[in-house]
């Protein structure tokens, strides 16, 4: 009897909405059976039959079409690895929410790309007894074949040697190995090994006493784990309140009920304290994903996962998609982070992802801050998610002694240094009592931003409530509605002259710092020092063990480390992110500024927090310093109900760029157009985008405002559908629902 002839559906592995559709295809004879849902395959595509790549959808016993036009699977990619049937509705949920294709989605959900060759493990065993063995070394020995005799000794001893052993330790070469092994003295064990990340520092894993507060929340979520009921949950802990300790009794919580758990964090450098805290409670039941490993790290951490061999995994937006046979829980820190969400096509956020995941996994979803995001706390008093708040610190300690520092009152009075007069008296009283200091350059957004040295103010766009942006020839441009002025010579709002952007970097700060204590022990972390594989580590570990007194750096220090021996924060230019061209300026603001203080003070010693600023009245930065971020929300949200921003409207960004400037403007005019024509009554632009030419491609972004979000999901994809029969020879477009960043 002839076996059925069985069919597959391919996504093609191309990067265009009209292939953006299943394929059908023949699974020949020899591949029926090793050929299911998941498994990557090349495929003859096309009139000329050019070779592609796919993903098998789903195997059927039909096709609704002529079999005899259906063409045969070549084989499948080797090396690749299969996607999970979650995976599928994953990145159909990424697709159908955010835009892109399906396999630019089924890309994102596969963290793992490519299967890598296991690690493997040679041991020399002893096979002659040890009289034998030592006789052959003293026969060696006569015959000066010192290697030969070095490693008989050595297996003497030992039954079994590792071969990384003999040609590190006792450097003997690999010739010699053989000579025994060929010779009857000994065997070759091989055996293979999963790649792990490495520890560089357990912390000390002593039991710690939940306070009232944790022990409350604690108490909460494990009641609803062991009533069934999953759902998702927000703790606003002030910085220190002992949210890690919440998250590490959840995640024991989960661990007894047989169940797994995801834990993200929004960067690489906040992996190193917090997998050493899980790594001291857990062991190696845990491990690490990230985009700094090697691609047979990240492969491994997958097969550990799948194969249960670790039931937690730390890591950034990417380790959201460990394959995990049963997850129980996702915790998310620090969420109000912008790197949760993606910058590439799609443009998912992680937040929305890891519901939905949990929604399919019937597992909860924990996040914490300091500092929400607006999205999450207005959820949160909305009724939709579980608050929970933490008001004190862990350890009963104090919030550090913060103070405002009116940077244009240092100028009149003549200090033009970049260091207030005190913070150079505190810093001067911390170094000598052997105590350390963090001092945070906010340079994000420094660029573009032009504001007054005298009054503070920085030059808004008159439509839009946001700071204009600096080009070249003076020109000031709004990056929402187009807006275009010339840059004033003087102040509009003072008439002082000293309007200008400011330029500053770490390593300016660091060299100053090194002339004013060039006894100190300087360390700085950047995009620079951070470079190489590590780094993070590195750095972090050497300022947690003292071996340097003043770390200078970037946002990447301030994001939930934990530095007892911290007792004085200086924020240099704080005011520098309110310029960002950027509705969310002041949001990001008060996080990043709130975030900074909170690193002061955390052990037994009370700290103190400069706020150096122009703006020393903006309310981003009064908030901040009191440490209230019920006060900062209600301000916040009267701007963006006002003004019309997200969450209190939704906002869609759709760029098109291109390598002719005046087709590419010409067709984002007619797209705007077309979206209008939809009964769109919110529309922005088009604009040049905020670095309006990136590699020869011109720039041009479309923004969409709308209540209702379903509303802008049909409308990016009725956008799709007349861009798909437009000109578009030379000109792309990315679509991104509620950016995070402005384009």
């Amino acid at each position: 009897m002839d076996a059925k002839t069985l069919y597959a559906d391919v996504i093609i592995d191309v990067s265009i909405d009209k292939l953006d559709r299943p394929f059908s295809y023949r699974i020949p004879e020899g591949l029926s059976g090793i050929i299911c849902a998941g498994s990557r395959v090349r495929i003859p595509f096309g009139k000329g039959n050019t070779e592609k790549k796919g993903y098998v959808t789903r195997v059927r016993d039909h096709v609704d079409l002529d079999p005899s036009s259906v063409k045969d699977i070549l084989g499948i990619v080797e090396g690749s690895v299969s996607a999970m049937d979650t995976s599928f509705e994953i990145a159909a949920y990424i697709k159908d929410t955010y835009g892109g294709t399906l396999s630019q989605a089924l890309k994102v959900v596969i963290p793992a790309k490519a299967k890598a060759k296991p690690i493997e493990l040679k041991t020399l065993v002893r096979k002659m007894d040890r009289e034998m063995i030592l006789s052959l070394a003293d026969e060696a020995g006569r015959k000066k074949q010192n290697a030969k005799e070095k490693l008989l000794r050595a297996l003497a001893e030992n039954d079994r040697i590792p071969n990384s052993w003999i040609t590190g330790r006792l450097r003997v070469s690999s010739q010699t190995v053989v000579s025994l092994v060929k010779n009857g003295v000994a065997y070759l064990d091989t055996s293979h090994e999963y790649r792990k990340p490495s520890i560089s520092e357990i912390q000390n894993s002593a039991p710690v006493l939940l306070n009232e507060g944790q022990g409350r929340i604690v108490d909460s979520i494990c009641g609803d784990l062991d009533a069934g009921k999953r759902s998702q949950y927000l703790i606003h802990g002030v910085t220190g309140s002992g949210k890690t300790e919440v998250y590490l009794r959840l995640a024991e919580k989960v661990l007894l009920m047989g169940k797994q758990v995801i834990f993200l964090i929004p960067e690489i450098a906040l992996t190193y304290q917090t997998l050493a805290r899980f790594y001291a409670k857990f062991g190696d039941r845990v491990s690490v994903l990230n985009s700094s490993m090697t691609p047979g790290e990240r492969f491994d951490q997958c097969e550990r996962a799948k194969n249960g061999d670790i039931d937690i995994i730390i890591g950034p937006r990417s380790a959201l998609f460990t394959p995990f046979p049963n997850i129980g829980l996702v915790i998310m820190d620090e969420e109000h982070e912008a790197s949760y969400k993606s910058e590439s096509t799609p443009k998912y956020h992680a937040r929305e992802v890891a519901a939905r995941i949990c929604e399919l996994s019937g597992a909860s979803l924990v996040m914490g801050s300091a500092t929400p995001s607006l999205e999450s706390y207005t959820a949160a008093r909305d009724g939709k998610i579980k608050l929970f708040e933490l008001n004190e610190r862990a350890g009963g300690g104090e919030l550090a002694k913060t103070e405002v520092i009116d940077l244009r009152k240092e100028l009149s009075a003549g200090n033009r240094s970049m260091f207030s007069r005190r913070l150079k008296q505190l810093m001067d009283e911390k170094l000598e009592k052997g105590e350390q200091v963090m001092l945070f350059l906010n340079r994000r957004g420094f660029s573009g931003q032009v504001s007054c040295r005298e009054c503070g103010k920085v030059i808004m766009c008159p439509h839009c409530e946001v700071p204009m942006s600096l080009h070249t020839g003076s020109k000031l441009i709004c990056h929402y509605c187009g807006e275009v002025s010339e840059k004033p010579a003087l102040c509009p709002s003072c008439g002082s002259k000293y309007l200008a952007a400011i330029k500053a970097g770490t390593e300016q700060v660091e060299e100053r710092i090194r002339k004013m204590y060039p006894d100190v022990k300087i360390l700085r972390m950047d995009k620079d020092t951070t470079a190489s594989k590590g780094a993070y580590d590195r750095i972090l570990s050497a300022f947690s063990n003292g071996e340097a007194q003043i770390l200078i750096g970037t946002q990447m220090i301030v994001k939930g480390h934990d530095f007892p021996g911290v007792t004085l924060v200086g924020i240099l230019v704080a005011d520098l992110s309110l310029g960002v061209p950027d509705y969310r300026a002041s949001e990001r603001t008060f996080q990043l500024i709130a975030q900074a203080a909170g690193r002061a003070g955390r052990g037994e010693k009370p700290g103190n927090a400069i706020i150096q600023t122009y703006q020393p009245d903006s309310y981003a930065i009064v908030c901040a310093a009191e440490q209230d971020y019920r006060k900062f929300y209600e301000e916040e949200m009267a701007y963006r109900e006002s003004a019309g921003y997200p969450p209190a409207v939704h906002l869609l960004a759709i760029q098109l760029f291109g390598l002719d400037e005046k087709k590419t403007s010409l067709l984002a005019s007619n797209l705007r157009d077309v979206i209008k024509s939809y009964g769109a009554k919110k529309v922005l632009g088009p604009a040049p985008a905020n670095i309006s030419r990136v590699k020869d491609y011109y720039r041009f972004v479309i923004y969409v405002k709308s209540p209702d979000i379903t509303g802008l999901t049909k409308i990016r994809s009725l956008s799709e559908d007349h861009l798909e029969n437009s000109d578009m020879n030379g000109i792309f477009v990315q679509f991104d629902l509620d950016p995070v960043n402005q384009i």
